[in-house]
C-alpha cells in the first residue's frame, strides 16, 4: 500500500465485508478502491493476530496504531549503539565548532559496517533533544505574577535644540493571567529609571500583583544565580513598600517568562511598526503615542479567544490586585558615614553637609536618604537626625540644637545681634557699630571686630569708652585696633586738657589782595 493511509472508517468497512465472506474484487468494486489496497489491509489485520471483532471495536486512532504501526526506530539494530551515545552528542553540540556533521563523521568511523545515514542520524538526535527537554504548560492564577523585561530594540526621539537622535529603552510588563500589557519608554535601564517605569506600570494597572518576576537585569538583580539570585536592594525596598515579593526568572531560561517575551514580539508589530513613520521631539510625546498603541493592543481580541486582554483583566483580575499604597515609592540610598569634627556628615554625591548631635562626633552612622529626605541613625539603630535633602554644592544643612553651646552662640552672630549689643550699652556704641556694618565689607569679616570692641567696653570706664568711640567716629575710623590705641594712649584725656592757643604772628602771610 503506497501513498496516504485510508480513513479508518473505510478500513473497518473492508474488514467487516471480508469477515462476512465477500471477495477482494467485490469489496474493491463496492468501496471504489484498488484490489491491492484491500489485500494490504486484510494482510495487516491477519499479521496483527487480533480478532476482527476486536479490531472493529477499536476507536479510529487505536485501529490505526494496530494496523499501521510500522517498524519503530528502536527496533532497528543500528539504534541501540547510537542510543548509548545520544547524551554525549547532545553535550558535545554545546561546544564551539562542534556540528552535527562532525559528530556524524565520528559516529560513522566508530561504526563502519552498520550506521545511519547523515539525515537519519540528525532525525534521531533531534528527537532525543526534544524528548529530553519537555515543555510544561504553566497554570496561571489571577493577580499572581507580573512579568517584567526590556525590549531588545530601542526607540528614539529627536532633540529639538540639537537635532540629535536620542535612543531610549522600552520597559515591557504583562500580567500572567490576563496577559494585560504595559509599555513605556525611559532614558536608560538604570535603577532609578527602571523603578520609575515599574511604579508607573502598577499605577496604570490600579493595583499590585502577588509577586514581580523580572529578568536578570542589573537594575533588578545584582548577582544572577539559578537558585538564589541576589535581588537589588532598591527593588527589595520597592517590593516592601508595595507589599509584594520578587521572584527573578532563572538565568538563560526565557521559558520562565515566555509571556513577556511574546509581548515584546507583539509590541514590535503593534507599537514599533505603527510608529515607524512618525517623528517625536520629546520623551513625553513618544510615551503618549506608545500608551495609545498599547491600549489598542489590550483591546484587540486574542486569537482563538472570545475576549480581549483588557476585558479579561477587568472581569477576573483587577479586583484581586493588592491596593496601591497612599504614597509613591522613593528610591533609598544607603551609606555608612563618620561624623566629622564639625558634627556634620558629608554626602559626596550631593557635595553637601548635614548636621548630627555633637555627642556623635567621631562615631560611625548609617545614613538612608531619598530624593526628598535624609535620615541619620546611630550605632544602636536610633534615629538621631532628619533633614530635607539639599543639592546645594558645598552647602551646610544645620539644626541649631545639634551644636554645642559654644557653637550655638557662634551661629547666633549677625549684624543685628551686634547692633543690639551696642544699643544695650549706649547710644554712642550703637551708632559706632551701626556705622561699622555700613562699610563695604562682608558682615562675617566684621564679627570678630565687634567681639573685640564689646570686650573693650567691658574692660574700660564707660565714659572714657564713649568718648573714644566719639573720637573714632570723628576720624571715620571703625576698627578695634584704632579704638584700642585711643584708650591705651589716653588720647581722650589729652584732648580734654589741651587749651586752645592762637597761631604765632609772622610776616610770611599773604593778605586778601593776593587772592584777587
Amino acid at each position: 500500500m503506497a501513498g496516504k493511509p485510508k480513513r479508518m472508517s473505510l478500513v473497518k468497512q473492508i474488514l467487516r465485508m471480508h469477515s462476512r465472506g465477500k471477495g477482494i474484487k467485490t469489496i474493491a468494486r463496492n468501496l471504489e478502491i484498488s484490489k491491492n489496497t484491500v489485500k494490504s489491509y486484510i494482510h495487516r489485520a491477519n499479521i496483527s493476530r487480533i480478532a476482527v471483532s476486536s479490531l472493529l471495536a477499536l476507536e479510529d486512532p487505536e485501529l490505526e496504531a494496530a494496523l499501521l504501526a510500522g517498524n519503530p526506530a528502536y527496533r532497528d539494530p543500528r539504534y541501540e549503539p547510537l542510543k548509548k551515545q545520544l547524551d554525549y552528542y547532545t553535550a558535545e553540540l554545546k561546544k564551539v565548532g562542534v556540528t552535527r556533521l562532525v559528530l556524524w563523521e565520528e559516529y560513522k568511523v566508530a561504526h563502519p559496517t552498520s550506521h545511519y545515514c547523515y539525515s537519519q542520524f540528525c532525525v534521531v538526535l533531534r528527537q532525543h533533544r526534544l524528548a529530553s527537554k519537555p515543555s510544561l504548560v504553566l497554570e496561571h492564577h489571577p493577580a499572581d505574577k507580573l512579568y517584567i523585561d526590556f525590549a531588545g530594540k530601542p526607540l528614539s526621539y529627536i532633540d529639538k535644540e540639537t537635532g540629535e537622535e536620542i535612543s531610549v529603552q522600552v520597559f515591557v510588563a504583562c500580567l500572567s493571567y490576563s496577559d494585560y500589557s504595559f509599555a513605556m519608554a525611559i532614558p536608560s535601564q538604570k535603577t532609578d529609571d527602571f523603578i520609575y517605569a515599574l511604579q508607573c506600570c502598577l499605577k496604570d494597572m490600579g493595583g499590585v500583583p502577588q509577586t514581580l518576576v523580572p529578568d536578570n537585569l542589573k537594575a533588578a538583580v545584582t548577582k544572577a544565580s539559578r537558585y538564589e539570585p541576589s535581588i537589588n536592594r532598591v527593588l527589595e525596598d520597592f517590593a516592601n513598600h508595595y507589599g509584594t515579593t520578587v521572584t527573578p526568572a532563572r538565568v538563560r531560561k526565557p521559558k520562565d517568562k515566555a509571556l513577556v517575551e511574546n509581548q515584546v514580539k507583539l509590541i514590535y508589530s503593534r507599537v514599533y511598526a505603527k510608529l515607524r513613520n512618525q517623528q517625536f521631539f520629546d520623551l513625553t510625546s513618544l510615551n503618549k503615542a506608545i500608551k495609545d498603541r498599547i491600549k489598542a493592543h489590550n483591546q484587540t481580541r486574542m486569537q482563538r479567544k472570545e475576549y480581549s486582554r483588557e476585558e479579561k483583566f477587568i472581569a477576573d483580575e483587577k479586583q484581586l490586585l493588592l491596593p496601591l499604597p497612599e504614597n509613591d515609592f522613593e528610591v533609598k540610598y544607603y551609606k555608612s558615614l563618620k561624623v566629622t569634627h564639625n558634627n556634620h556628615i558629608y554626602i559626596s554625591s550631593d557635595k553637601h553637609h548635614y548636621s548630627v548631635p555633637y555627642t556623635y562626633i567621631g562615631k560611625q552612622t548609617r545614613v538612608i536618604y531619598t530624593r526628598s529626605m535624609v535620615r541619620i541613625f546611630g550605632d544602636n539603630g536610633q534615629l538621631i537626625a532628619v533633614h530635607p535633602r539639599s543639592f546645594k554644592k558645598s552647602g551646610y544643612t544645620t539644626t541649631k540644637e545639634h551644636l554645642c553651646s559654644h557653637h550655638q552662640y557662634y551661629k547666633k552672630r549677625s549684624p543685628t545681634y551686634y547692633i543690639q549689643k551696642g544699643y544695650n550699652h549706649s547710644e554712642t556704641l550703637y551708632q559706632y557699630i551701626n556705622a561699622l556694618f555700613k562699610q563695604d565689607k562682608y558682615p562675617e569679616q566684621l564679627y570678630r571686630t565687634c567681639e573685640g570692641i564689646l570686650k573693650l567696653s567691658k574692660q574700660t570706664d564707660t565714659d572714657q569708652f564713649i568718648k573714644a568711640c566719639e573720637m573714632a567716629m570723628e576720624f571715620t575710623n571703625y576698627s578695634y585696633a584704632f579704638l584700642k590705641r585711643i584708650l591705651e594712649n589716653k588720647m581722650v584725656d589729652a584732648t580734654d586738657q589741651t587749651p586752645e592757643t592762637p597761631l604765632p604772628k609772622h610776616d610770611n602771610i599773604r593778605g586778601a589782595s593776593s587772592f584777587k
